[in-house]
């Protein structure tokens, strides 16, 4: 089944996910930004001064409130995040365009996406099943009362 665009439609059970994940690359997959390490933490920085200098103007000071700095260093994240998320979205490069610029002409890059798909699916269910002998446990305070009765709520 595919949509107007030829792309896949909901997946059946028996489909192969990441051959479907690959299908939709080109409509789905977008490359941003992201500014890592040295960046983040001048960024931030830059925030935790800024909200520092601010609240210091209207007399909220590390000697009236104790607590302050807790509050400036989650609002500078915060602050920062909204930043490089604006940056990276506005900045966003389609599947295509990415295999251009790195003269990709055998879609190597689609290969090796691929790959990865596979492995961190196969990753991520592996993880999970390892888990599932304990969501009885976890889940019995979400079960509904008649489930939980003694004589199955009959």
């Amino acid at each position: 089944m595919t949509d107007k665009d030829g792309l896949p439609g909901p997946l059946g059970h028996d489909q192969d996910v990441t051959t479907d994940l690959v299908r939709l690359m080109p409509r789905d997959l977008i490359f941003t930004m992201r500014f890592l390490g040295e960046s983040q933490h001048r960024l931030q920085r830059h925030f935790q001064d800024f909200i520092e200098t601010e609240m210091g103007s209207a007399g909220m000071t590390p000697q009236t409130h104790p607590m302050i700095h807790s509050f400036i260093e989650r609002h500078a994240i915060m602050l920062r995040d909204f930043v490089f998320s604006g940056v990276s979205l506005s900045r966003q490069f389609h599947v295509d365009e990415i295999e251009r610029l790195m003269g990709d002409t055998t879609s190597l890059l689609r290969v090796d996406i691929w790959d990865d798909l596979k492995s961190y699916i196969a990753a991520a269910e592996t993880q999970f099943r390892s888990q599932v002998p304990v969501l009885p446990n976890l889940l019995s305070g979400w079960e509904s009362p008649a489930s939980s009765a003694p004589d199955g709520g009959q």
